[in-house]
């Protein structure tokens, strides 16, 4: 199929080289052939048959954002965990809540988190889950991109992995196989965090990852107990606990890294692993700002997610941008900190960078794949059309995005989402609340 954006402002990306440095935003036309952006510009390329014919006029292009992090399942509990401490929040309330939870469930939180996804631009997401097949079934029905990792946790008990991490691998290593019927899926082991992995059973995974070729997702120093924890049981920071375990010996994505000192910094950036800042999830859990500047200047790869919607309690990434370039100006003391030009990187490039997918998208480019986001411009948050990457930063909601186009298909088409029959997902939620009683809970 083929799909022309008509003479729209479009953002670009600029490279010296060969090295993505910043992006820009010129008049141009996208022209789009089966699951690929053919060409960028005045002209369409030769042969160029466009199926659809999209609008431009006052209509800005964006590259589709990637949320690095989240856990798409727990929509169902949005709105129910709240005002907690970290420690009371996971394991007084979400993870007895979690053990309630059917695999259909996964399912439905699954779908409800894409409807809020794509509506904010975001085209690809990476998940830690824990019901196998539910969020694939859901990506390959949506339309959208995904990194899938079944979340791992376990130990080693006299050498051997025991019950519960054998079951959770051979699960990870069976969803896999989903990958073999959507192309848009990519798969990862996710080990959960240093306090749910033992360093015998993190080798395990870390190795196994190693030989089958697989990236690492995993929490990292998210909280002040976590780094306590690692410190009294292995004498180690959270960051110095996983490079010892061998888990930076493979692409890795760290999510959180929030209590990290120069040398975990340092250590990052020697292994090239890329931090997944949660902004909006770090703060509400009282976790604390991530040294994001310290980072940057260090060259580690800064990505943005949102985590999942039990801690956020949104999966709005323009919410999370805004953020990310906001606060640490103030707890930086210095305007010039996580410039709008650094914001967007992390929501786009920098996020495909890190799920190794930088190849296929995070830029709107000839060759690359098609997934962008169209928004509105003429509405009051970006008008007047002034700087308009910084409005993406500083001033836009989400709610500008008008049309969404992943794998040159369109799933979003003047804010009616194509691909998911809204009202039975609702439905869906509806009677899952109901089941678990969610909507008798005292708040």
């Amino acid at each position: 199929m083929g799909i022309v954006i008509e003479k729209a402002k479009v953002v670009l990306p600029v490279y010296e080289s060969g090295k993505y440095v910043k992006s820009i935003i010129k008049d141009a036309s996208v022209y789009i052939e089966g699951k690929y952006i053919k060409a960028v510009g005045d002209e369409a390329p030769a042969g160029f048959v466009a199926d659809e014919v999209i609008d431009g006029t006052d209509r800005l292009v964006i590259p589709g954002m990637v949320n690095a992090h989240t856990h798409s399942y727990m929509t169902v509990f949005r709105n129910v965990a709240d005002d907690l401490s970290f420690m009371d929040w996971l394991f007084g309330t979400i993870d007895p809540l979690e053990g309630k939870l059917v695999p259909e469930d996964a399912y439905w939180g699954a779908k409800l988190a894409m409807m809020e996804m794509i509506r904010c631009g975001t085209t690809t997401f990476c998940d830690m889950h824990m019901h196998v097949h539910q969020t694939n079934r859901a990506v390959s029905e949506a339309g959208m991109r995904a990194v899938i990792g079944r979340g791992l946790v376990g130990g080693l008990e006299d050498g051997k992995v025991n019950d519960a991490g054998a079951v959770r691998l051979a699960e990870a290593l069976e969803e896999m196989k989903d990958g073999e019927i959507c192309d848009r899926l990519n798969f990862r082991l996710a080990p959960h965090a240093p306090y749910t992995c033992d360093e015998g059973f993190l080798k395990v995974v870390a190795m196994l990852a190693k030989e089958k070729g697989y990236g690492i997702s995993m929490h990292l120093s998210e909280s002040v107990a976590e780094c306590e924890g690692t410190q009294e049981n292995y004498g180690k920071t959270p960051i110095e606990f996983a490079e010892s375990a061998g888990v930076f010996e493979v692409p890795c994505i760290a999510a959180h890294c929030v209590q990290v000192d120069d040398k975990d910094i340092a250590i990052m950036a020697k292994n090239n692993v890329s931090v997944v800042s949660n902004p909006a999830s770090n703060m509400k859990l009282g976790n604390g700002f991530a040294p994001i500047q310290k980072m940057l200047d260090a060259g580690v790869n800064v990505c943005l997610g949102t985590d999942g919607a039990a801690s956020n309690n949104s999966l709005n990434m323009f919410h999370e941008l805004s953020l990310m370039t906001l606060i640490h100006k103030g707890t930086g003391k210095t305007p010039q900190c996580v410039s709008a030009q650094e914001g967007f990187a992390m929501a786009t490039i920098n996020g495909a960078k890190g799920l190794g997918l930088d190849a296929e998208i995070g830029t709107i480019e000839a060759g690359k794949k098609a997934d962008v986001a169209i928004l509105d411009m003429n509405t009051p948050s970006l008008t007047p059309h002034n700087n308009l990457l910084a409005g993406l930063c500083y001033s836009a909601n989400g709610s500008e995005v008008e049309t969404v186009i992943i794998d040159g298909q369109i799933v979003m088409k003047n804010r009616k989402i194509l691909t998911i029959d809204e009202k039975e997902v609702y439905s869906n939620i509806d009677r899952i609340v109901k089941r678990l009683e969610l909507d008798k809970k005292e708040y």
